[in-house]
């Protein structure tokens, strides 16, 4: 038999009798695949395999332990062979045969009446894959396929009109290698995506071109699209049987209005999904090197995203504060932890594009924090972290690291183009 000679198709066996022989391993898979189709399955075999036994036990299958009989094709739609001697199959598969039944016989894939591919599932699609009688090769071709699917690198986006979703996809800081692997395909499925200003925004330009992006994206002070607009396009879109993404940066719940948006859509009965995302509050510091928790510098952290929450938080240098599109703030963030206690000396790290390309890291303390920052031209969307940690970032200049840590030796900075301001 040739590749040629196979004319490609799919059997639904729901409610439908099928007959397995054989009782060792292939045939435990081949029936737990045909089980997980509906079918009503038998396995005729004088022994069966644990797994074999776990599914009759569990009244999922029929077993019948003798050896096979011609007569037990009788009535059924489709038989599998897997006893690994050659004769039984070969015996079975002239049964089938004679029957005009179809048959799999895995001893001789050649002479078999039918090929069972290799099989994966994403979503509500299946994938099955036959190569010339080659299963380890059938099984490579399949999960490359199906990992392209996962990582939304193959369109998985349905064409026919269904029910409307919206999902909202946590983006990550701005590198597109750092959306989840769910997000990336939730993206690849979208037919509207409502997109913020921050994120991996590379990844719209690799969207199919009927794909519609509604921008709703804000900056410090401007908001453009006001967030009861943004809720009630994600409902009207989903409402018209669109699947739409709001695609966020860093995590939907993390600072981001995520669960507003939810609780929008819920009320409106349109399902949602929330993707968690790698959140800019501990990822943007981790690419200049800076911990948010260090052992023997800091055990807890706070997120704020101005200076009026700041009396709320320890005013500790062993305490990380991290500051959210705080630039514009900084001045006065500083001078209220100061007043809160916290030295002058505190070393404070300034991540600005994280893990971009253009990514700019300005080192100094809370006393001359503001002046570096005003004088560099820092600028929003910028990750602000005060406390200790600062001081393992390889950024950090070499003043700053005492010996009341201990770490390994500091990294090479991540880009010759990344500029450290000191004191």
């Amino acid at each position: 038999m040739a590749i040629q000679d196979i004319y490609p198709t799919a059997l639904r066996l729901l409610g439908r009798p099928v007959l397995v022989v054989g009782g060792g391993p292939v045939a435990a898979r081949r029936a737990k695949g045909l089980l997980d189709a509906g079918a009503v399955v038998t396995v005729v075999a004088p022994l069966a395999s644990p797994a074999l036994l776990e599914l009759a036990d569990a009244g999922l299958l029929a077993w019948e332990p003798r050896p096979y009989r011609t007569s037990d094709v009788d009535g059924t739609w489709f038989v599998q062979t897997a006893t690994g001697v050659s004769a039984v199959d070969a015996q079975v598969s002239a049964d089938a045969e004679a029957q005009r039944v179809w048959c799999v016989n895995a001893s001789d894939h050649e002479s078999s009446a039918a090929w069972t591919p290799a099989v994966a599932v994403v979503d509500d699609v299946k994938i099955a894959v036959n190569a010339g009688g080659d299963p380890r090769r059938a099984m490579a071709l399949r999960d490359a396929v199906a990992t392209a699917l996962e990582t939304g690198d193959l369109p998985l986006r349905r064409r026919r009109a269904s029910s409307g979703s919206v999902a909202l996809v946590g983006g990550g800081p701005g590198d597109t290698g750092l959306i989840t692997v769910r997000g990336r395909r939730l993206l690849g499925q979208a037919d509207v995506v409502v997109a913020d200003r921050l994120g991996p925004r590379d990844l719209l330009h690799e969207l199919a071109p009927d794909v519609r992006v509604i921008e709703v994206g804000k900056t410090p002070g401007h908001h453009p699209v006001p967030q009861s607009e943004i809720n009630r396009i994600l409902v009207e879109e989903a409402a018209r049987g669109h699947r739409v993404v709001r695609l966020k940066g860093g995590d939907p719940y993390v600072l981001g209005r995520g669960g507003e948006e939810a609780e929008f859509c819920r009320q409106n009965g349109v399902e949602v999904e929330v993707v968690p995302g790698v959140t800019s509050a501990i990822s943007v510091p981790a690419a200049a090197g800076i911990p948010v928790t260090h052992r023997g510098l800091a055990k807890g952290f706070s997120v704020v995203t101005g200076h009026e929450e700041l009396s709320e938080v320890p005013a500790r240098a062993d305490h990380t504060v991290i500051l959210l599109m705080g630039v514009g703030q900084l001045r006065d963030s500083a001078a209220s932890l100061a007043r809160a206690g916290l030295p002058a000396w505190t070393p404070v790290g300034i991540v600005e594009n994280g893990d971009l390309p253009h990514q700019r890291v300005t080192i100094g303390t809370l006393g001359t924090i503001a002046d570096q920052a005003e004088a560099a031209g820092v600028a929003n969307p910028a990750v602000i972290v005060i406390g200790d940690v600062v001081r393992v970032s390889p950024f950090a200049p070499s003043h700053f690291r005492t010996a009341d840590y201990s770490t390994t030796s500091p990294n090479a900075p991540r880009t010759a183009s990344s500029r450290v301001l000191t004191p």
